[in-house]
């Protein structure tokens, strides 16, 4: 495929050493060539070759930049397509002029995600990978960085794909049952869809056992650390974070607001939130805090429950349990270096199978604990990062559910003894929705709304 040729500023904004401008297309090389002067002129130069030299504004013949500049010629590069990369020192205006000029001599501005976009359209990755590459490029864990790393590599793709082909198989077999009935018979036919379709289904449904963790990894935990005032909330938070991001003082309703942060606990990432004390108060201002952290309480997907173990069980924690009774949630007993007033029996009645961890974050004790409580909530034994058959994109979750829904009905159209064309409408759906997830059937403006989350210059 042929595309006018591109570019963009691979790199992020702001000083640096170094910021790269990105060409992809036909013109590429020439336009790069009209500007560079090295040692070797760039169309001269051999693929995958970096050159030292100056770019020159044709219109001026004044040195603009020092730079390094790359050479990586099509059909060996992720585009496909001849592209340059020219890397110029890292300065906001440094950068903004080299594009400027690289504009000027006739490539546009790309669109976000065109560059992917244009790796997908010329067949050197389908959907599913191109979609890992977003998610490799806002990984905030080791864990989460893997998961992408696979799909990237490909093996979701090549597991659909084979998927695919055993439907594929069947959709044939009963093709061939419906011009020829003669030389099949019926009963085969039925026992054949069952073994086949029940094999896909199974398949379907391992992959689907690892989607509640694979999104966890892709999009983080909202985790709400809840309490009376003057429990530890924020310093639970700042324990977490290793770093002193709350304000942390004896006087109950220190926190007036909502207070977030991303952590990274055991590979798991949480999108950890300090949300002020729950209590009736007359105060506006804390009262509007109370208020935003019932809302984070309704929103969260798992609850850190703090108590004082100095203090015997009030009202107030009791009210707590009760409002995060169906919630995932950690029980979490802090201040145990002090005289322990608390009714712990209780506290184990009103956890229920909730986790529950004692800490004195005063004296950074428990939290090691409390980290491997978590991990393990969410990510059991047996599970881990490095699992390939991990799904963690939301569009493809959904498209397998729909998938094993059509599965379901074809096989319960086959067990009510339905005509073989009939279950054939359900299968021939279920082929075409795994097709969505690596693109072998998608509409161009689902595949411009994807395109369109990435960044400038991926």
């Amino acid at each position: 495929m042929h595309y006018d040729t591109i570019a963009a500023i691979s790199t992020p904004l702001g000083e640096g050493a170094i910021a790269i401008v990105r060409l992809s297309g036909d013109e590429a090389v020439n336009i790069a060539d009209k500007l560079f002067r090295g040692k070797t002129p760039l169309h001269e130069a051999q693929s995958h070759t970096i050159h030292y030299g100056k770019l020159i504004d044709p219109k001026t013949g004044e040195a603009v930049e020092e730079v390094m500049t790359s050479v990586l010629l099509a059909p060996r590069t992720f585009t496909r397509e001849d592209v340059v990369e020219i890397n110029c020192h890292g300065g906001l205006v440094s950068v903004n002029r080299v594009l400027q000029l690289v504009l000027r001599e006739g490539a546009r501005l790309a669109e976000p995600g065109e560059f992917t976009k244009r790796a997908f359209l010329n067949g050197r990755i389908d959907l599913s990978q191109a979609e890992a590459v977003i998610d490799l490029i806002r990984a905030k864990t080791d864990r989460a960085m893997n998961v992408a790393l696979n799909q990237m590599e490909g093996r979701l793709s090549r597991l659909i794909t084979e998927l695919r082909q055993t439907l594929l198989e069947t959709i044939a077999h009963v093709e061939v049952n419906i011009d020829y009935p003669e030389y099949d018979a019926e009963e085969m036919t039925h026992q054949l869809l069952n073994e086949k379709l029940g094999f896909v289904r199974g398949e379907i449904e391992k992959i689907l056992q690892t989607a509640s963790q694979g999104k966890i990894l892709r999009e983080g935990l909202s985790t709400a650390i809840i309490g009376r005032p003057n429990v530890g909330k924020s310093s639970l938070l700042n324990a977490l974070v290793h770093e002193n991001k709350a304000i942390v003082t004896d006087i109950a309703g220190t926190t007036r607001d909502v207070i977030e942060e991303y952590v990274n606990v055991r590979g798991v990432p949480l999108r950890l939130v300090d949300t002020a004390g729950i209590r009736e108060t007359e105060d506006i201002v804390e009262k509007i805090g109370v208020e935003k952290s019932r809302k984070v309480l309704r929103e969260a997907d798992l609850i850190l429950l703090v108590l004082n173990a100095n203090e015997t069980l009030s009202l107030e924690d009791e009210n707590l349990f009760k409002a995060a009774a169906d919630m995932d949630k950690i029980v979490i007993v802090n201040k145990t270096d002090l005289e322990p007033n608390i009714d712990m029996a209780r506290v184990a009645e009103l956890a229920g199978k909730s986790p529950v961890v004692a800490t004195s974050l005063l004296k950074e004790e428990g939290v090691d604990e409390l980290e491997k409580s978590i991990a393990e909530l969410f990510f059991e034994a047996g599970i881990e990062g490095q699992d390939l058959t991990y799904v963690s994109n939301t569009r493809h979750i959904a498209l397998l559910h729909q998938a094993i829904h059509h599965i379901e009905e074809a096989l319960g159209g086959i067990e009510m003894s339905l005509p073989i064309d009939m279950v054939q409408i359900d299968i021939t759906r279920a082929w075409e929705l795994l097709g969505e997830i690596i693109g072998d059937a998608v509409s161009e403006s689902l595949i411009d709304q994807l395109f369109s989350q990435f960044c400038l210059g991926k």
